[in-house]
């Protein structure tokens, strides 16, 4: 516990000044306990050969070109990913927009997990060969996402849903940015799948930074009163930047890749096997990985190897200091 409550405080110093503390303090009220040990618990629960449906990220300025996504958000779900599939053997499912699978296929690689369909990574979950990945497009119009998530839901039974930072709807339908912008365009649905499965009853994993992610619906009150716009935006749809899509778990973040990054730690140490770690040099791999697939840092509006604004070395000091944290577990 000593531990998983490290890591979040690791994790949840607001370098960005967005307001991370305080959704922070409210998520982890709302738990009971640490964030980082929760997210850590339920994918090391899942069956051994079970099936994980992960989402990440998303188009970014769509409005000039669906084919440009932000660099937030897909090293982490591959180190996630990677993590699940070392620990659990499971079939890991990612979904994105289809104009942006090049990118999420090329960032999961760099991750060591090998691009593959779905019947493909029933073989290789039977023998155990090697780690796979399987990515599947989402449907960005309203009228097609009801019968998808039905559909996905049905076909691939997954035994838990991960999402880090992806950004859900408000209560009119808006999809934002964390600067209160409308975001909607050329964006895949996906936060209606995750609804469609906490109605079911299948676990949620969130993570998220600023507000206007998938799960923070679970402290949309504190979104409103502490995150800038999560009250009013400048879009004009009458409300603010918040996501009222919920979770199970909520694990908050200066940067949603941080958050993944203790994840995996918290679940290294649990499994007491270091591979699951995200190290340094695996994030400085992924970095470069991102920028050659033209993934942009979002809040400088450039290519480059700085994600959220920080910049690089800050990344591999947070990998370093969470294995640092959890070294004496392994």
């Amino acid at each position: 516990t000593r531990l998983d409550n490290r890591l979040d405080q690791l994790v949840n110093i607001d370098m960005g000044e967005q307001g991370v503390e305080h959704l922070f303090e409210a998520a982890r009220a709302l738990q009971g306990g640490s964030l980082l040990g929760a997210a850590a618990e339920a994918p090391m629960a899942v069956p051994e050969g079970g099936t994980v449906v992960l989402t990440t990220g998303s188009v970014s300025r769509a409005w000039i070109t669906p084919d440009l996504g932000e660099n937030d958000g897909p090293s982490g779900a591959a180190a996630i990913a990677r993590a699940l599939v070392l620990a659990r053997n499971t079939t890991c499912v990612m979904l994105w927009e289809e104009t942006l699978l090049p990118a999420i296929r090329n960032t999961c690689q760099t991750a060591g997990l090998f691009p593959v369909t779905l019947e493909q990574a029933a073989i290789a979950r039977a023998d155990k060969s090697f780690a796979t990945i399987v990515m599947l497009p989402y449907a960005t119009e309203d009228e097609v996402w009801q019968a998808q998530a039905t559909q996905m839901l049905k076909d691939l039974k997954p035994d838990l849903l991960f999402s880090t930072e992806r950004v859900g709807r408000n209560e009119f339908g808006v999809y934002h940015s964390m600067r209160g912008i409308d975001y909607g365009m050329g964006r895949a649905r996906v936060d209606c799948l995750l609804d469609e499965a906490l109605a079911r009853g299948i676990p949620v994993v969130a993570v998220g930074d600023g507000g206007n992610e998938i799960g923070m619906g679970k402290v949309a009150d504190h979104v409103k009163t502490h995150v800038p716009y999560g009250d009013t935006c400048q879009c004009g749809c009458g409300g603010g930047i918040g996501a009222i899509t919920g979770c199970d778990v909520l694990v908050t973040a200066a940067c949603s890749n941080w958050g993944c990054t203790a994840i995996a730690a918290a679940m290294a140490a649990r499994a007491g096997n270091a591979r699951l770690l995200h190290s340094p040099g695996r994030e400085a791999l992924l970095l470069d990985a991102m920028v050659a697939s033209g993934l942009i840092n979002s809040t400088h509006g450039i290519v480059d190897d700085s994600v959220d604004g920080f910049p690089r070395h800050s990344h591999l000091a947070v990998a370093e200091l969470c294995r640092t944290i959890v070294s004496r577990a392994l």
